[in-house]
């Protein structure tokens, strides 16, 4: 395939779906990653389309919502990665609230698997992962079903979670930067997960490196009420992403890294969690190692994950005790 053939295939397939990665561009053009983003650049200098973080969008800054089929096939391997790593941090018998997406979708079928757990949920497709898991109870939310996300949105959706409170929310979204937080292109959207956020105790966010540095229409949650991140290590040549979590870990936001560099995963590789490490501190820029028997660098930012899960344990218990 000529390069004009190239190009024109990837200006198509963005302005189809708004949003697509490099590694989607490559598997339908053919070619490898490396030309894909000499492609793209190439089109963003002629003003046909913007480039982000592993991929290409809209031109204009603030990207339109893509749908459901097409954020499901979008880094697929580094959502799963996500999935099971924010899924250890779920204790049995705790109640959360999981926002929409198709990241939390990947979520909750692994939170089938934790007895005595209560998950209260504006997603159609949170509930459906959930429907036959035993000894889990699903409470959706009211509202208005908006059907290119299958969430439930509106005054409805929002009224039902007053008065609610749980330990944690899981949320995710189009964009995170350290200057806005997480965004959203759509404002029903945005709206029904700050309501879920008045609900929680802490804030998980769950979102791959693709969306780290973008900033959307709609603020949902700011930064400085997100307690956690739950990502994949960004590519090596994405200085952004690193940058991007060094600033929200000097806002104080945990930076919990799945491991194994899950955005190199492809076909076939193994994506249990018994074939991958559950997760792995990523040095940040301007962090230096200290010497053999020393602290952790990244202590501040990342803390051992089992420090951590002590203490939502005991946070956790502190609530049911109230």
């Amino acid at each position: 395939m000529f390069a004009a053939e190239r190009r024109q295939l990837i200006l198509e397939m963005v302005r189809a779906n708004g949003a697509v990665s490099l590694r989607e561009l490559a598997r339908v053009v053919q070619t490898s990653e490396v030309t894909v983003r000499r492609d793209v650049r190439a089109l963003e200098a002629e003003g046909l389309l913007d480039r982000r973080h592993g991929g290409a969008v809209l031109p204009g800054g603030f990207t339109r919502e893509s749908g459901f089929p097409q954020k499901s096939h979008l880094a697929s391997a580094e959502k799963t990665a996500i999935a099971d790593l924010a899924a250890s941090l779920v204790e049995e018998g705790e109640a959360i609230v999981v926002g929409a997406g198709t990241t939390t979708q990947e979520l909750a079928r692994r939170l089938a698997r934790v007895p005595g757990l209560t998950v209260v949920t504006n997603s159609l497709l949170v509930a459906q992962a959930l429907a036959h898991a035993n000894r889990v109870e699903v409470v959706m939310t009211g509202g208005t079903l908006r059907g290119s996300n299958y969430a439930l949105v509106g005054s409805g959706a929002e009224q039902s979670l007053q008065g609610l409170r749980v330990s944690r929310a899981f949320l995710s979204g189009s964009g995170l930067t350290a200057e806005r937080g997480l965004s959203t292109s759509n404002m029903l959207s945005a709206s029904v997960d700050r309501a879920l956020v008045q609900a929680a105790a802490e804030v998980v966010v769950l979102a791959d490196h693709t969306k780290l540095g973008t900033d959307t229409m709609f603020q949902t949650v700011p930064t400085d009420v997100i307690t956690r991140l739950v990502t994949d290590e960004p590519p090596a040549h994405d200085d952004r992403a690193a940058t991007e979590l060094q600033a929200l870990a000097d806002q104080g936001v945990q930076i919990t890294v799945a491991g194994q560099g899950a955005s190199a995963s492809g076909p076939g590789n193994d994506q249990s969690p018994a074939g991958r490490q559950p997760r792995r501190d990523m040095p940040l820029p301007g962090q230096r190692r200290t010497a053999p028997g020393g602290p952790s660098p990244l202590r501040n930012a990342t803390a051992s994950l089992a420090e951590q899960q002590a203490g939502e344990r005991a946070r956790v218990a502190e609530m049911r005790r109230r």
